[in-house]
Formats: C-alpha cells, sequence, structure tokens
C-alpha cells in the first residue's frame, strides 16, 4: 500500500518522508505563505486482519485478530494467508456437530490450506505472518462499488486526490498513517512531525442504513445514528475517541451549505479514528472527521456510492480554499 502510495504522489507535494513507524507525510505548500492555518489531512494505510498464532497437527492454522472483526461472518470466508499468499478458507465445525454453540467464538475457527499434517504446512506459514481477507473490487451497479479495506482505503484514495489537485492557498499536511486499527498508533507521530494547526481526518464511515429485520413492513423508519449510501459526507460529530471541534464542524457545513454540496451527521457514539489520537496531540489540535459511508465495514464485502466519494471529495476542496485564522476563531 505504501509504495502505491508514495508512487501516486511522487511529483504532487514539496516533501515526502516516511517515518519511524511507517506512516508517509507529504507536506504540499499552499500559495498564501504563513498567513493561513496549516491543515493536516490524515488517512490510514492498514487494515483489519488476522495473524497466525500456530497449527494443529492436522494441518489447520489457528490465528487471531489484528483489529475489531465480528468472528459471526469469517466461517466460509477465503483468506491469503502469509508472504506467499497462500490460498485458504476459514472453517468451523459442521453444524450438525457443534448445534450447542450458539455463538461463534475466534478460538473455534481454523484456516484450512489444503495442508493434512502440520508436517505438510512447516516452511509454507510460520507463526506471525499475518492473514488478509482474499478479496476482489467489483462494480456491483452504475455507481456502487464492492470491496474489502474501504476503511480506509477510500480516505487514502481521497488524499491522495487531494495532493494531486491544487494548487490550494493553505499549506497542506497529509499524513497516510499506520496501526490506526489496533491503536491510532501512527497519526500521533506524524502529527507531532508535521506540527499543524488543524486535522482533518477521511474515513470510511460505517452506514447502517438496513431495514430493521423486526420491523413490520408499514412501520415508520426509526431514526438512524449512522451514516447513509448516496447521502453525502458524514461529519463525525463525536465517537469512542474524541469529539469533533465545534468550530470546524461549524466550518464544514456552512462550506457544504455554500456549495451545495450534500452531507450528513454521524452520530453513533461507537469506534474511533486517527482524529483520536491527533487531537489531542502537542499541545492540543482542533480535528474533525469527514467520511464516505460504507456499508458491511471491516469485511471483506464492504460497498461504497460514487456520489458519496465525490462529494466528499468536492467539500474538502472547498474547505482547503475557504480556510483562513477567523475558523479557529472562538
Amino acid at each position: 500500500m505504501r509504495k502505491v502510495i508514495l508512487k501516486a504522489i511522487d511529483g504532487h507535494a514539496d516533501q515526502i518522508r516516511i517515518d519511524a513507524l511507517g506512516s508517509i507525510t507529504a507536506v504540499k505548500s499552499g500559495t498564501e505563505g504563513p498567513k493561513n492555518p496549516r491543515i493536516m489531512l490524515a488517512a490510514h494505510m492498514d487494515e483489519i486482519g488476522f495473524m497466525v498464532q500456530g497449527v494443529d497437527s492436522d494441518g489447520l492454522i489457528r490465528f487471531t485478530n489484528v483489529g475489531g472483526i465480528d468472528a459471526r461472518i469469517l466461517p466460509g470466508l477465503r483468506v491469503r494467508v502469509g508472504d506467499k499468499a497462500l490460498p485458504g478458507v476459514v472453517i468451523w465445525t459442521p453444524i450438525h456437530k457443534n448445534r450447542d454453540q450458539a455463538t461463534v467464538k475466534l478460538e473455534n475457527l481454523r484456516i484450512d490450506i489444503g495442508a493434512s499434517s502440520k508436517e505438510g504446512v512447516n516452511g509454507q506459514v510460520k507463526r506471525g505472518e499475518r492473514i488478509a481477507f482474499d478479496s476482489t473490487y467489483v462494480e456491483m451497479s452504475d455507481r456502487v462499488r464492492r470491496g474489502k479495506a474501504f476503511d480506509d482505503r477510500v480516505g487514502c484514495s481521497l488524499l491522495v486526490d487531494i495532493l494531486q489537485g491544487g494548487p490550494y492557498p493553505v499549506d497542506v499536511l497529509a499524513a497516510f498513517t499506520v496501526q490506526e486499527e489496533i491503536g491510532l498508533r501512527g497519526a500521533g507521530v506524524a502529527a507531532k512531525i508535521l506540527q499543524p494547526d488543524l486535522a482533518i481526518v477521511l474515513e470510511g464511515n460505517p452506514a447502517h442504513d438496513l431495514p430493521d429485520p423486526l420491523a413490520d413492513p408499514d412501520d415508520r423508519e426509526r431514526p438512524n445514528p449512522a451514516a447513509r449510501l448516496g447521502a453525502g459526507p458524514a461529519l463525525t460529530v463525536m465517537d469512542r475517541s474524541m469529539i469533533a471541534d465545534p468550530r470546524l464542524l461549524k466550518w464544514l457545513r456552512a462550506t457544504a451549505d455554500f456549495h451545495d454540496i450534500p452531507c450528513q451527521l454521524a452520530t453513533a457514539l461507537g469506534g474511533g479514528t486517527d482524529a483520536g489520537s491527533i487531537h489531542t496531540a502537542n499541545s492540543g489540535i482542533p480535528s474533525a472527521v469527514i467520511s464516505v459511508p460504507c456499508r458491511y465495514i471491516h469485511s471483506p464485502s464492504a460497498v461504497m456510492h460514487l456520489d458519496d466519494y465525490e462529494h466528499t471529495l468536492q467539500l474538502i476542496t472547498a474547505a482547503l480554499n475557504s480556510l483562513t485564522p477567523a475558523v479557529l476563531e472562538w
């Protein structure tokens, strides 16, 4: 992922470096010098996945999660195992042998790579190696796409588009971060390197805009705190890791209104983003989150709408062109 991004942004930033943790930081200088605030835009390169813990005598692989994963979706899924990207499938004891197990537990799952013994696996897979979903990018319809790791490939793609665009009146401090899914670790370090005046995190936000399976067909739709597909970029009000800076939220909403860009508020209180570590870095950094709504994130089959992507890019671009010191006034 890092190699792809470095190639894409080459020639589109004045400074590009890889920090000690592996995040990419890039500076695209503004046209109006130091009179305007310096803004950090961040998106994380890592994705959720798994790690090999060992091999059973029958050749089945024991594994654990890296990042938040719902074990219920895993049985039957295809994966790629280790540095050799060996094809495998997640297995669970057949239902006629485990009727008493009402809950799928990760420790009861294994991965089958076609080996019949521990010896047959030796040399192919090592403890500690990574495991990823085996998934492909699919055009489901004219404007809807499906694929894995939209959290946060979509944010990385937006940030690449921003760097390839411009020029902007403000300094854009880009950070393609690492280790977001296991504790928001890379973003805090990147913020200390870049020393921004404010930050916006670009994410793929959960879109739980699905029918209530327990509702009658004629029931009125319940208020949904999460984002909706096709309704524009989602502005996070609050999550488990931070409260969005009210000045930035006001500015982003006003920018969207002025340019007739549809947007929505994400008020579900779970989860967190790199803004959680950025906003407490240095002496405190005013931070906000703009997300592209995605259904089924943290699965091999996330779904997004291209309208949302394009409107998100429009909003970020408009925000960069309207950023002045007045935005940070209380």
